[in-house]
């Protein structure tokens, strides 16, 4: 790329539109990798400016100039990977590839500055003697134990050996990730005629029909796609046993088919080399190497609590299944329940129970007004307002932009949410940042972004598991919006990860309040707020099925801890580990597992989840627990409550040591019991 190419490179150029956005109107694939290119050696630069300063080293000098470098790479890499999820291409995918392994490189090259490390690694010998305030010494631990980790304080040999192995596994993750991608791309099963509709409610009719369209079908034509917003409700109501196999197989076979996406020995080399890193910081296994900067701390304690939800689930899946088996006799269906069948038969048996359906509830939760319920207990929790803007260029039309106001008015931060699904887009749902909140050196405003993958349709219906994914997703928005650190390193979500859940999941919560939902669920028709039956029956219906759904999350979560705790060097057959474990665990083949190894992309398509899925339950005991604290109160918006919670939660970022945090929220340790009970398992 010549020089007058870089000078026209929006990426690299002052990015002055409104709020400090990305250029999303200007930018192409082909701007990426020459701004890399250009950004990524400035930001060595940088680094070996504080390694070579000639003054010995002081905190000041040292370790806030290290917070702030790389500033221009990250704004570019932050928006390149928000694109690479929300929306992107053929073009961006082959710049993911070759950039995985580049960054990964360069990452090498910041933590394995030798002379950079020295000034931080001295300071750290010194560090109850250097007068530091609270924050201070917590970047100081942080950052020092990221070079730990990543690589410092290897001997040379050792080191060239850990880049080459980084290097590679970003480049796996990087293909992982895009294998899942295109397999649930290419799968659309056509509904041909009415009898592939039967059982069908409208809003999921309308979500076909949206999917058809997206795929340039003609108008009226239905598809269904692995897109959870869709298949997840197909699997629910249709009464064609034959397409919800077809369904089900399709979600189970991501990255299992022979050919250009099989993902299998991809993930068995992913442990190879995971298992060599782990070795190279000498420890036995990879788990034992993650869990050291966990809460859990090791892997008996994970598994120990796993465990303690994992029989009860099973047992009381058992006493689940007669009621199943017994509906699939006054159906006709076949007594022999596949997992193809569970959701279908249990949702007849959730209405025959309960009087309860989606088709009767999801009128009454439109999206929009779903959205400005999460902002509504927001504003009443934390007192920020949300303010939609609109005509702002963002990365899809589908976007939408709001500026976070706190009570005097003052702006704290830019939120965009991106809710629908396309072909364009991962699946799932997550949060990220387009720029993280920063204190130091007048601090820079927080630009969060949440992507959920619903059907859209005109109006955008949602199951009430959805509205519960929106909260969570807006929980982890709120804990990037509120965050008040002084430090990059230490604001939002960088925390650990079995704590990072614990804000999202206890967001949830308000989205079951029945003051909440008598306010804002209301008919997307008539406006008629939702019916207190209705809402009673919510509530009892609340635990039916929480025993499958339990079993589907946590043999997924033990698999995850018996691949990483191997021991280094045990070769992998991913397929066959996969069935020993459903043996030894007793999964049973009518529920399944909600991930399999191959599209298991927590664990495969980086490490942020790798030996951690379980951190969801280990966040739900944070998050079961402390959320008592409002209901001790009787009040779910307790002024006092909610204070605390803003405090050493959600604006703490990773300011405090996370069990000290929860203390000073809750006042004591967590306990178990209330997750337990949440589930239905005392």
């Amino acid at each position: 790329m010549n020089r007058d190419s870089l000078a026209i490179n929006p990426l690299l150029h002052d990015w002055s539109g409104a709020y400090g956005l990305p250029p999303f109107g200007s930018v192409q694939a082909s701007d990426f990798l020459p701004a890399f290119e250009a950004a990524l050696p400035a930001h060595l630069a940088e680094l070996d400016a504080i390694a070579r300063n000639p003054e010995p080293a002081t905190f000041a000098n040292t370790l806030p100039a290290f917070d702030e470098s790389g500033r221009l790479g990250t704004r570019i890499e932050l928006l390149f990977h928000n694109l690479c999820a929300s929306e992107t291409s053929p073009a961006l995918q082959a710049v993911e590839r070759e950039m995985a392994p580049r960054q990964a490189a360069h990452d090498n090259a910041i933590y394995m500055n030798a002379d950079l490390f020295q000034r931080i690694d001295a300071l750290y010998a010194l560090r109850s003697a250097l007068g530091l305030n609270a924050q201070q010494l917590r970047l100081l631990e942080r950052v020092h134990l990221d070079f730990v980790r990543c690589g410092a304080k290897l001997p040379q040999a050792a080191r060239q050996r850990y880049a080459a192995v980084m290097e590679e596994l970003a480049s796996l993750c990087a293909q992982f990730g895009q294998n899942v991608l295109a397999d649930e791309a290419g799968f659309a099963l056509a509904l041909k005629d009415q009898a592939d509709l039967a059982g069908l409610p409208p809003f999921l009719l309308a979500s076909a029909q949206s999917a058809a369209l997206q795929l340039g079908l003609p108008a009226g034509s239905h598809v269904i796609t692995l897109s959870p917003s869709v298949a997840e409700p197909f699997l629910t109501f249709s009464a064609r046993r034959d397409l919800r196999e077809t369904v089900w197989r399709a979600r189970v076979a991501r990255g299992a088919q022979e050919g250009r996406h099989d993902n299998r020995p991809i993930a068995a080399r992913i442990m190879a080399l995971r298992q060599e890193q782990a070795a190279l910081h000498g420890y036995a296994s990879y788990a034992d190497y993650e869990l050291v900067d966990r809460m859990a701390g090791n892997t008996g304690a994970v598994t120990a609590l796993l465990t303690k939800a994992w029989e009860p689930a099973k047992e009381k899946a058992s006493a689940d299944r007669v009621a199943l088996v017994a509906m699939a006799r006054s159906l006709g269906e076949p007594l022999d329940v596949a997992a193809w069948d569970w959701r279908y038969l249990a949702e007849k048996v959730r209405q025959q129970r309960f009087q309860l359906d989606d088709a009767q509830v999801k009128p009454y939760f439109a999206l929009d007004n779903m959205i400005n319920a999460m902002f509504d207990c927001a504003n009443r929790l934390f007192g920020i307002t949300f303010v939609e803007q609109q005509g702002q260029v963002l990365h899809h039309p589908d976007a939408r932009l709001w500026e976070v106001r706190a009570r005097q008015g003052e702006l704290v931060g830019i939120f965009i949410g991106d809710n629908f699904a396309r072909a364009s887009k991962r699946s799932g749902a997550w949060m990220s940042v387009f720029r993280s909140q920063s204190g130091h050196n007048g601090g820079t405003l927080p630009i969060v972004i949440n992507n959920n993958n619903f059907a859209k349709a005109t109006p955008t219906l949602l199951s009430f598991e959805d509205v519960r994914t929106l909260f969570h997703e807006f929980g982890h928005g709120l804990h990037g919006l509120l965050s008040q650190a002084s430090y990059e390193r230490l604001a939002g979500t960088s925390v650990l990860r079995d704590y990072v859940e614990l804000p999202s999941q206890l967001f949830e919560n308000w989205a079951e309040e029945e003051e909440v939902l008598a306010r804002h669920a209301r008919h997307f028709e008539t406006g008629e707020g939702i019916p207190a039956t209705l809402l009673a029956k919510l509530r009892q219906a609340s635990q039916f099925n929480q025993a499958w759904a339990t079993v589907q999350y946590v043999g997924p979560a033990l698999i995850d801890m018996a691949l990483h705790s191997l021991p280094n060097g045990t070769p992998v057959d991913i397929a066959a580990f996969e069935a020993e474990q459903c043996q030894l665990l007793g999964v049973p083949p009518d529920i399944g597992q909600r991930h399999y190894l191959s599209h298991f992309k927590h664990l495969f398509s980086g490490p942020g989840y790798a030996a951690g899925y379980y951190v969801y339950m280990w966040a739900e005991v944070l998050e079961a627990d402390g959320y008592d604290a409002f209901t001790e109160t009787g009040n779910p918006f307790d002024a006092a409550t909610a204070a605390r919670l803003l405090r050493h939660v959600y604006s703490a970022g990773n300011t405090q040591e996370p069990a000290a945090a929860y203390r000073a929220f809750r006042g004591r340790d967590p306990k178990v019991e209330p997750m337990l009970r949440k589930r239905g398992l005392l």
